[in-house]
């Protein structure tokens, strides 16, 4: 296609475009650049603090926030920004693969259970059982059934996420099934391989991408009650929700050492809502215009 004087015109691609869209929506750049901060901070800020997150030093214990310690210090000595900095990277890491590996395994499940009838009602009834039993009852049993430790906190937590991500991918694949490319695809003996890798999964990942940034919104959250019930996270690991239950016994006269991990918790859960509600937004078809 070329315009009045000759010139071709550059095709944009659905990633600009997207990209594009998104950039318009400034309470989702704000979540983006947010969370950008918080993973930065994580993985460096520890790399730059002059204490040591284990180092317990009883002359410093149970201090105001400061110049000497911004956030303060626990009842042990130990520096509050130091651990938070050290915790993010543990609860950054559990997120991204907690969610990660929900959404592989629940996707596929949906699509298999969508693209292949005779395991459809076997997939999605064991889907809806685990989806009828509540999040935190299932985590819980889970992590009693296999003992408190941060491995097995994972496992409990990609269990309880995958369902969510097995129906919407079920649910876009019954809408693409109908639709001429896919039959104008199967009609010239495309394997169901190809269709499934070049034609179904493109199409399907738009609300697999919003749910991936809102669930790891609940991983964030199970993963701190979880630790903060001694079911996740094991001391002396900094992990936010174990920094507000060793805080809990202080809450009255030194708040400082529950509420700022707690503060920490909420921002990042602020920042990946935001940006899920943007992502929603530039995916949606229906808003292009």
């Amino acid at each position: 296609m070329t315009d009045p004087v000759g010139k071709k015109k550059k095709k944009t691609s659905q990633v600009v475009e997207i990209w594009k869209r998104l950039k318009k929506n400034r309470m989702a750049m704000v979540g983006l650049y947010m969370l950008a901060a918080i993973v930065v901070l994580s993985v460096f800020g520890p790399l730059l603090s002059p204490y040591d997150y284990a180092a317990q030093n009883y002359t410093d214990r149970l201090l105001f926030p400061c110049a000497a310690h911004i956030f303060g210090t626990d009842n042990f000595g130990r520096d509050i920004l130091t651990r938070i900095l050290v915790g993010g990277r543990y609860t950054l890491f559990i997120t991204f693969v907690c969610i990660t590996m929900a959404a592989l395994i629940g996707s596929a499940l949906g699509l298999l259970a969508a693209f292949y009838p005779r395991l459809d009602n076997i997939v999605m009834r064991i889907v809806d059982i685990f989806m009828g039993i509540p999040t935190m009852l299932m985590c819980v049993s889970i992590v009693a059934a296999l003992g408190s430790s941060m491995e097995n906190m994972m496992i409990a937590l990609i269990v309880t996420q995958s369902p969510e991500f097995a129906r919407i991918m079920r649910a876009q694949v019954l809408t693409l099934k109908d639709r001429e490319y896919m039959e104008a695809a199967q009609s010239i003996g495309c394997s169901n391989l190809r269709v499934i890798l070049h034609h179904v999964v493109p199409n399907a990942l738009a609300p697999v991408i919003v749910q991936y940034t809102l669930g790891a919104v609940s991983v964030i959250l199970m993963s701190a009650s979880l630790s903060f019930v001694g079911m996740g996270v094991q001391p002396p690991t900094p992990e936010w929700g174990l920094m507000i239950s060793a805080g809990r016994d202080y809450l009255r006269d030194y708040w400082h050492i529950a509420i700022i991990p707690g503060l920490a918790i909420v921002v990042t859960a602020f920042a990946l809502n935001m940006l899920g509600d943007g992502l929603r937004d530039a995916l949606d078809p229906r808003l292009k215009q």
